[in-house]
């Protein structure tokens, strides 16, 4: 009789820790499948925070301060005389600064028109592996205009100076290689400086990044003026190489717009492809590390 209790008993644990064991793998089985499907943060979908001319919905990170140097040399139809545009040129020189990993504030000082600007840039959302598709970064920005008023008899006053420019960038790193971004844009000038346009002008632009290899990639941009700007002038088109050396990123582009910030490359940009109005030009990015977030590009 206790021989068949044993051999009862052994049966009943049996047939009790068979499914229990089952259970457990199936368990086991479903947080593997959960851990597969992270909503990580995808990151890096530029290598810096410019696509070309345009800003990238890229921000720096907390305690990173960023140093710019913009260079347009003149257009390559100047012709010899001017080696093809390198004896002209137009400078912007700028600081970026991370003050956290979402907001970025920033400075800047351009050679034409003495043109002092500032900005502010926050990352809404950020893109995800399994969760949100895309990355969304608000940007505005103000330029003051320092130039000399080419006749003081005019009724000219200091908001006259002053230009803003107001964008939604969104983006979505399709792969590692591949990028792609539109950017809904709107410029408000004080003064119209032309006498022809609408104070507000309205814009869409879009732009990519293909990267070719561990340190480069194309880039292109594209800027499409919807109204409030005259009709002689042109959309903004920007061809370029990303180069990355360690803490340094080189942009070298072709583009027909000479400005280097919004109020220039959007609603006054004078320059044609067709008619050889091209500026060969350059970004040097360099970035510093101040505080205890550190991030590589």
């Amino acid at each position: 009789m206790k021989r068949w209790m044993k051999i009862l008993g052994m049966a009943f644990l049996c047939v009790w820790a068979t499914p229990t064991a089952f259970g457990q793998e199936d368990l086991l089985k479903l947080a593997q499948a959960d851990d597969t499907l992270q909503t990580d943060k995808v990151t890096a979908t530029f290598k810096t925070t410019r696509l070309i001319n345009g800003h990238s919905v890229e921000t720096n990170g907390a305690g990173t301060l960023l140093f710019l140097i913009s260079h347009r040399f003149g257009t390559l139809n100047s012709g010899a005389y001017n080696f093809w545009g390198l004896d002209q040129s137009t400078i912007r020189l700028a600081l970026e600064y991370g003050v956290t990993d979402r907001f970025t504030l920033g400075v800047g000082r351009s050679s034409l028109e003495k043109t002092f600007d500032g900005f502010l840039k926050y990352k809404l959302l950020q893109q995800q592996t399994n969760g949100f598709p895309v990355t969304v970064t608000a940007f505005t920005s103000a330029a003051l205009k320092t130039l000399e008023w080419p006749d003081e008899e005019k009724a000219y006053v200091f908001a006259h100076r002053l230009t803003y420019a107001y964008q939604l960038l969104i983006a979505r790193k399709f792969s590692e290689r591949f990028s792609l971004q539109v950017a809904p844009t709107m410029v408000h000038r004080n003064l119209v400086e032309t006498g022809f346009g609408e104070p507000n002008v309205y814009a869409v632009g879009a732009g990519g990044r293909f990267k070719l290899s561990k340190r480069t990639s194309f880039n292109a941009e594209y800027f499409y003026l919807l109204e409030g700007a005259s009709d002689q002038f042109e959309n903004s088109l920007s061809l370029g190489f990303d180069i990355e050396t360690g803490g340094h990123v080189f942009q070298l582009m072709f583009t027909n717009s000479q400005g280097m910030i919004e109020k220039f490359f959007i609603p006054r940009n004078a320059g044609g492809w067709s008619s050889g109005d091209i500026y060969f030009g350059f970004n040097i990015s360099r970035v510093f590390n101040l505080g205890k977030d550190k991030r590589d590009w």
